[in-house]
């Protein structure tokens, strides 16, 4: 084929574009290609509204960009307009698989999977991975024509799904809390022995976290607990700060989730589907606060580590400072009852789904 790049490894395209939750398992994933098959190329597929035109050219690896098929969440009338615009966005997705020499397509959901799964079918091997509880449109359709479809916990709606977990970085199942706590502590300003609790609430923050523990930041210090709060970078959280006391530490944004994850002792944020997984795998204790629109897969995702002890749920109306004072406090002094939650949520983790899926995409290409 002309302009397609002499290799002798495969060629992997991995369509997850979007939000983090789509992207970092794609990454992942390639990652873990590249570890069995050094060989091997590998390029994702996005749009230029996506975080993946950050996340990717960080992590080393090319993008081609598509146009974006915002997907309804369910089947409505929009869906009779989605061959009109998926049309232009599969013809430039076909072109993109033709000129990289793509032997498989990987998709994770989102914008990019639905023109990836229908430029690839019928022309090259499609393997479906879906995070979430509850598969979303894009994955239902392409799972009807893959060659193998994954999923992250059973019932999520996809016919013969393996269940595999999701594939994390391997800086995160690789993570040694204990080994990297003191280094943790001092790279974010934090006490070095106190309990500490890490607060987030994904990528561009959430009022709510953010109110609720905020407020409760007296408790906090009078309790001898210490505090990592990421606020988001379009908001802020005014705390004083108590001589004597281990520190409230805000920040806009954690660069370094693994010096986080070590820092920490527990963990209160929203319950997506990679960090359902990330905080399992790292065995944090946590208290999960769905985000309260979409399709209540938050709370589902998070289900499976609350129902093994590893994790409280609170609902987001139900998250206060008067809640937090009287839940989380606590939870964060009992370090009997935080080393019982650790083991209990390492108990629900995939370390090793990254690798699992490689293999299996792997497998499609060799059949």
């Amino acid at each position: 084929m002309t302009g397609v790049p002499q290799q002798a490894g495969p060629c992997v395209v991995v369509a997850g574009g979007g939000t983090a939750g789509h992207i970092e398992p794609a990454l992942a994933l390639a990652d873990a290609v590249m570890r069995l098959r050094p060989d091997a190329r590998v390029v994702a597929l996005g749009t230029e509204r996506g975080l993946e035109t950050r996340l990717v050219p960080a992590r080393g690896y090319p993008l081609e960009l598509i146009p974006p098929v915002p997907m309804p969440r369910k089947p409505t009338p929009d869906l009779l307009k989605l061959p009109l615009r998926v049309r232009g966005a599969v013809k430039q997705t076909r072109d993109v698989l033709d000129r990289v020499g793509a032997d498989v397509v990987v998709g994770f959901g989102g914008y990019v999977a639905l023109p990836a799964y229908l430029a690839a079918r019928g022309r090259v091997p499609i393997v479906v991975h879906e995070a979430n509880a509850k598969a979303g449109l894009a994955n239902k359709v392409g799972g009807k024509f893959a060659a193998r479809v994954a999923a992250a916990v059973p019932d999520s709606g996809l016919t013969d799904a393996e269940i595999i977990g999701i594939p994390l970085r391997h800086s995160i199942t690789s993570l040694n809390r204990a080994a990297l706590r003191q280094q943790a502590r001092a790279h974010f300003g934090l006490h070095p022995t106190a309990p500490v609790l890490l607060v987030f609430g994904g990528s561009q923050g959430a009022r709510s976290i953010n109110n609720a523990v905020s407020a409760a930041a007296p408790a906090f210090a009078q309790a001898g607990i210490g505090v990592l709060h990421a606020h988001g970078p379009k908001n802020t959280v005014a705390v004083q700060s108590v001589p004597g006391a281990p520190p409230y530490v805000p920040v806009p944004y954690l660069e370094r989730m693994d010096l986080a994850y070590a820092a920490a002792d527990a963990v209160l944020c929203r319950s997506g589907a990679m960090t359902v997984a990330e905080v399992s795998a790292v065995g944090l204790p946590a208290v999960f606060v769905p985000l309260p629109i979409g399709n209540g897969e938050q709370a589902l995702n998070a289900g499976p580590v609350v129902s093994a002890g590893g994790a409280v749920l609170v609902p987001d109306e139900q998250l206060s400072p008067e809640w937090v004072v009287d839940n989380v406090v606590p939870l964060v002094a009992d370090r009997n009852r935080l080393a019982a939650m650790t083991a209990a949520t390492l108990g629900t983790g995939h370390r090793e789904a990254d690798e699992v899926l490689a293999r299996i995409v792997l497998d499609v290409i060799r059949k």
